[in-house]
């Protein structure tokens, strides 16, 4: 990841766009991008939704993602690792196995 992080940073800093990189305006693209990432099924079986641009558009959900992360200082391998913990937790296998309930249903 750190690589990955490292280069959308200098991506973003050769054209001067840290300015407008702030936390708000990072979650405010995250979710547009989210969006259209969900625009490619819509409408759609999900096997016929066009695979390029699903790698497209999560790209730009992961780049925005991680640059959020990065503004705060957060490490993602440790945040993704600590939420995959307390899903296990919230979630243990053998109330939650080819359930899709919340949690608090379980």
């Amino acid at each position: 990841m750190d690589d990955v992080i490292a280069r959308l940073r200098q991506f973003r800093d050769d054209r001067d766009w840290k300015q407008f990189h702030n936390p708000k305006d990072l979650s405010l693209a995250l979710s547009i991008e989210a969006a259209e990432l969900l625009e490619v099924f819509l409408w759609k079986n999900p096997e016929k939704a066009n695979i390029e641009k699903v790698k497209e558009e999560l790209a730009d959900v992961f780049a925005y993602a991680f640059l959020l992360a990065d503004s705060y200082g957060l490490d993602v391998r440790k945040i993704m690792l600590d939420k995959i913990e307390m899903n296990e937790i919230k979630y243990p296998v053998s109330k939650s196995k080819g359930s899709a309930k919340k949690y608090t249903e379980l």
